[in-house]
């Protein structure tokens, strides 16, 4: 007998199952807060829930919270996880602990089809979109599942080209019988696909990120193939335009390369591009892949950006890199990774 995976699932879905047994919705509440907010695994240990329905729901589903299958560990405490799920795809997930802050990058995606060429994911291939239950087992199932106050959909994949999973998973987060966390401590990373990014803003009170690499279109096109498509332009002028809600943040996340887009031709492109948006600027170092020969931007020059971005106007920060020696950073995820299955 094939057994349902709770894990992914609301609580109107969850009632549906066990409504035919004569249970009623607030039964299905109890189910989903012991699975989101104390992720319990064994049914038995549901004390609120009538001895029937621990029976039916361990004869006939399960919680679909699944363990990592491996781990590393950087020296600056950020820890990588490695999943597999039951369709025999891998992912990574790494836990960020900063302070009262400890925040969980997930993936959204086993590998990633958007084929940019400076990200180690892009590189691993395109092996399936995850469901929202694997999306919500990354923070569920780590050790450190108890103390997460953030989530950032930022791990490998594009959050974008697995929208419908990626709404349900972060309604789940945010539900008050889910796990829930505030939206404003969530946020969901894109190289902009335009129709999906219109139906998030729309759908979420999560808040947004774009990837953008340059404020220019002909230089943006040679290594994120999706502004051919949808322009950052475009897709910034649909961030602009939309009202934002109370503590909602719209980001840009701007990976700096020496002598490639830290211009101060490309500078003033960016303030040009942001003027009196609201939207604000992530500047992270960037992090090469095997034989690449571009390089990082010095923390001055990333400092240099920061400053003259906030004197213009426009809120800005550096952001430090983390896990870069276990392959854990920004544009990291997947190195190393073959998918044997």
């Amino acid at each position: 007998m094939n057994k349902t995976d709770l894990c992914g699932l609301t609580g109107e879905e969850i009632f549906r199952i066990i409504q035919t047994e004569g249970f009623d919705y607030n039964h299905a509440i109890r189910v989903t807060n012991a699975i989101y907010k104390k992720r319990i695994l064994d049914f038995n240990r549901i004390s609120n829930i009538p001895k029937k329905l621990r029976t039916y729901l361990k004869n006939s589903t399960t919680t679909g919270i699944y363990e990592p299958i491996a781990s590393e560990s950087s020296i600056d405490n950020t820890e990588k996880y490695l999943f597999r799920n039951s369709a025999g795809n891998q992912f990574e997930t790494v836990y960020i602990p900063d302070g009262r802050r400890n925040t969980v990058c997930v993936s959204t995606q086993s590998g990633c089809r958007m084929g940019c060429p400076f990200c180690a994911t892009s590189k691993y291939g395109f092996y399936g979109s995850l469901s929202a239950g694997d999306i919500l087992n990354q923070v569920l199932s780590i050790p450190q599942a108890s103390g997460v106050t953030h989530i950032v959909l930022m791990g490998m994949g594009e959050p974008m080209d697995n929208l419908e999973n990626v709404l349900k998973a972060t309604s789940i987060m945010t539900a008050e019988w889910g796990m829930a966390i505030s939206p404003r401590n969530i946020s969901v990373s894109t190289v902009g696909i335009m129709p999906a990014v219109s139906l998030f803003l729309e759908k979420s009170r999560c808040n947004l990120t774009l990837s953008l690499y340059s404020p220019f279109e002909e230089e943006r096109i040679s290594v994120i193939p999706a502004e051919k498509k949808y322009p950052a332009i475009k897709i910034i002028r649909i961030m602009k335009s939309y009202p934002l809600q109370k503590k909602r943040r719209f980001s840009i996340a701007y990976v700096m390369m020496k002598d490639v887009n830290d211009t101060d031709r490309h500078l003033r492109g960016i303030k040009t591009m942001l003027a009196g948006s609201g939207i604000r600027v992530n500047i992270l170092p960037y992090h090469p892949v095997k034989n690449d020969i571009n390089a990082s931007s010095s923390d001055e020059r990333m400092q240099y950006f920061r400053h003259d971005l906030v004197i213009s106007g426009i809120s800005a920060s550096v952001r430090k890199s983390r896990g870069a020696d276990i392959s854990a950073a920004c544009g990291l995820l997947a190195t190393g990774l073959k998918h044997d299955i």
